[in-house]
């Protein structure tokens, strides 16, 4: 994967850190996940991005939590929130329904 061989990106860690939680790989998962709250304190990291750890370790109050900070700080990745199907397990929550319609997002 790109995190491993070096290109060691916000997307490619999030993405990485998601697929090591839904594939059993916990331990790794929260490493990565770890990894960008550690970024995140020295630079800006999309809280968007953030979720997508929490969303495959079955965290869902961190996983909207990082949502609700990525609607807070416009964060651009934002406009993925429709359609992203790593959020798919978020979008029978009425939390995440109510994001979407202050993000914009026609019901």
């Amino acid at each position: 994967m790109a995190a491993e061989a070096g290109r060691r990106d916000d997307v490619s860690i999030a993405s990485l850190g998601h697929a090591y939680a839904t594939s059993g790989k916990k331990g790794e998962a929260q490493k990565l996940l770890d990894e960008l709250k550690t970024r995140s304190k020295q630079r800006y990291v999309s809280p968007y991005l953030i979720a997508f750890p929490y969303i495959g370790l079955g965290d869902r109050e961190q996983a909207l939590a990082w949502l609700e900070k990525g609607y807070e700080s416009h964060d651009q990745w934002m406009i993925w929130l429709r359609s992203d199907p790593k959020l798919d397990s978020l979008r029978s929550d009425s939390r995440f329904t109510e994001l979407l319609r202050r993000v914009g997002f026609p019901p």
